[in-house]
């Protein structure tokens, strides 16, 4: 597909993600005389690798000029950065995201180890973690030196090709997600935090207490701003405040969802509380549903449990087999 022009120097490069739900990452082009910014990359895959390189050469961007920002740290924003970002330059990502990168990237066994533990404390079959494991390209980023790697804060400003980017810091999808805002032109990269037609994903981290209520403590933040146009990560752009509204109500039915279920069965694992939950998948039922999709649903889970048991909600026990049961406090 052909580069899109969205405004003055902001490019749009459609980047396929073969064999993936969301279908294509939308990576950002700020093309500057000496300097040109890349928004995100996607997968290690071929097919994202020739898109982006044919896009870049489209635009008539070379390596040797290009500066990489990820506005967080999954693969499909992340697995490409070092191949694209010129040769002793830095990759720009928040600290809290810099930290994950660091820990996911490569065959980092002890860290996939712990979230596997998180997943098999959830009720996760672990033959089911072994597969996924193997098949699941949202589980493979690129080694990276720490060196290649700046740090990106909350209320930093960067200049590219006669913009200024506001950086706004917005934890829930990653504990280090990243949305940049160009206040004069009332434009916002919005990353994955707010996307229009899907709903993004909340997941439980190692070491966070509450992503979900950091996500809509987000949300609400990035409420504030005045945008004319907000460009996301995947998919069609969108109305910002509506889209907020929405996703916050979204939230808001599946916390009772998922308060109901704990309700009629008490006792229940993050597993077989995911599986009782109503999902836009197309399948005959839970035991049918893609493995990918059930360990981001069982993340997703996760999240909700989280934000009730920190409000008092509901309790969580830790069985003899190692499972976290869950019930009404």
């Amino acid at each position: 597909m052909p580069v899109e022009r969205i405004n003055n120097n902001v490019y749009r490069i459609p980047v396929p993600l073969p064999n993936n739900p969301l279908r294509e990452l939308n990576a950002y082009v700020i093309r500057g005389r000496e300097q040109s910014l890349l928004i995100d990359t996607g997968f290690r895959l071929d097919a994202c690798r020739r898109a982006l390189r044919e896009g870049l050469a489209e635009l008539g961007i070379a390596r040797e000029e290009t500066v990489v920002l990820l506005t967080h740290m999954h693969a499909d924003h992340a697995g490409l950065a070092p191949e694209f970002v010129a040769p002793g330059g830095g990759i720009m990502v928040s600290a809290a995201d810099r930290v994950l990168l660091d820990k996911f990237s490569g065959d980092n066994r002890p860290a996939r180890e712990g979230l596997n533990r998180m997943f098999i404390a959830a009720g996760f079959p672990p033959e089911e973690l072994r597969t996924i494991a193997r098949s699941n390209p949202a589980l493979s980023l690129a080694s990276v030196a720490p060196a290649d790697y700046q740090q990106l804060h909350d209320g930093q400003v960067l200049t590219f090709g006669g913009h200024r980017l506001h950086c706004i810091l917005v934890p829930g999808h990653t504990p280090g997600h990243m949305c940049l805002y160009l206040e004069e032109e009332g434009i916002m990269f919005t990353g994955d935090h707010v996307l229009f037609d899907i709903s993004p994903n909340i997941t439980a981290w190692e070491g966070v207490a509450d992503s979900l209520g950091d996500y809509l403590n987000s949300l609400r933040r990035i409420r504030g701003y005045e945008v004319r146009l907000a460009l996301p990560a995947h998919r069609k752009p969108g109305d910002m405040k509506a889209r907020v509204d929405e996703l916050v109500a979204h939230h808001d039915h599946r916390l009772a969802e998922v308060g109901r279920i704990i309700r009629e069965s008490p006792g229940i694992d993050a597993y077989q509380v995911a599986g009782c939950m109503t999902w836009s998948i197309r399948s005959r039922d839970w035991s049918d549903f893609p493995l990918t999709q059930k360990w981001f649903a069982v993340g997703e889970a996760l999240s909700h449990l989280d934000y009730l048991r920190v409000r008092g909600q509901i309790v969580r026990t830790r069985d003899d087999a190692g499972i976290d049961r869950y019930e009404s406090a």
